[in-house]
């Protein structure tokens, strides 16, 4: 995919510079913020709010702390940025809708942001997304809609960014935050992944305590960043376990199953193609084998009153 947004490096690499003082907290902060603050991209759309005089004393403040040996983890002064639909203490949570705009302002941080806070994550502002995050197509007729960086630059080839998390993946796409949290109850963190040319995925459900979800069989909270190796460490952060990637485990003997039927009806053939070469990358290590889900194929019979829309009434009528 051809991006043309100075991303963030990964978070390994951030934490390495950071302990080197090759940079600051407060340099790749000031970078995020110039980001969202350039007129030529796409802040205004991607950030619902931003603080910026709270982050600069905040970033300044982990500076200070690793000045005088303390780091509190390896994601300690790195700009990250929060979907709409996570409290933020003292700031209103809209969950992207007009609607609940002028609700009060919540008096705690939702668990996932109190843990990201806890490890020293510079909070850079607030994402836009999908209105009540009810659409895996990424648009917001309230506050706009953001792009993805494929083609960005091109006259006439804007591309939407994804939802539900669309200013999540927008938001380290175009540099704007190191790593974002996003939300996933049938996409809203793959997809915007996916078209942003980034990393994200869905875990299980009851992994990370649940704030104000869509489906509450079927929420599950995790980051966006630029590497496997980014999610994994926020995963271990927002689960409450020790900040720290897992060690690499060999491919050899590890089998994966290769749906042929339904998730793959009508696949463009550019797409069919980028998922034939990642399947030939396993396929060197790994056991790869085609497999056939039969209960897929009667998805739109039984999805035709899904649970997700029920579940989301019931939330949304309370």
């Amino acid at each position: 995919m051809p991006i043309t947004s100075p991303q963030f490096a990964p978070l390994s690499q951030l934490a390495a510079d950071l302990k080197s003082g090759r940079t600051t907290s407060r340099a790749l902060v000031e970078a995020a913020l110039e980001r969202i603050a350039d007129r030529a991209g796409q802040g205004s759309t991607v950030f619902l709010q931003v603080d910026a005089e709270h982050v600069r004393a905040a970033d300044d403040a982990h500076d200070a702390l690793r000045r005088a040996g303390t780091v509190l983890s390896p994601l300690a002064g790195i700009p990250v940025s929060i979907k709409d639909l996570f409290d933020i203490a003292g700031q209103v949570t809209r969950a992207g809708s007009k609607v609940l705009e002028n609700a009060a302002p919540v008096k705690a941080d939702a668990v996932t942001v109190a843990r990201l806070c806890r490890t020293g994550a510079v909070i850079v502002g607030r994402t836009n997304m999908s209105e009540f995050a009810f659409s895996g197509l990424g648009f917001n007729p309230h506050y706009g809609t953001p792009r993805s960086p494929w083609h960005a630059d091109v006259p006439g080839e804007a591309r939407i960014a994804g939802g539900s998390s669309l200013g999540a993946a927008a938001s380290v796409a175009d540099g704007m935050a190191a790593v974002a949290l996003g939300t996933d109850t049938g996409g809203s963190i793959r997809i915007p992944a996916a078209l942003c040319g980034l990393t994200g995925f869905k875990p299980t459900a009851s992994r990370i305590p649940k704030q104000g979800p869509l489906s509450k069989t079927l929420d599950s909270f995790r980051p966006i960043g630029v590497s496997v190796a980014c999610c994994a460490l926020v995963d271990r952060i927002l689960a409450g376990r020790d900040p720290g990637v897992p060690a690499t485990r060999p491919l050899d003997g590890v089998c994966f199953g290769v749906l042929t039927n339904y998730v793959t009806d009508g696949v463009e053939a550019s797409v069919a193609n980028a998922v034939a070469a990642a399947i030939n990358h396993l396929a060197a290590g790994a056991l790869v084998e085609d497999v056939r889900f039969a209960p897929l194929d009667r998805l739109p019979e039984i999805n035709r009153y899904p649970l997700v829309a029920i579940e989301a009434y019931a939330w949304l009528a309370s």
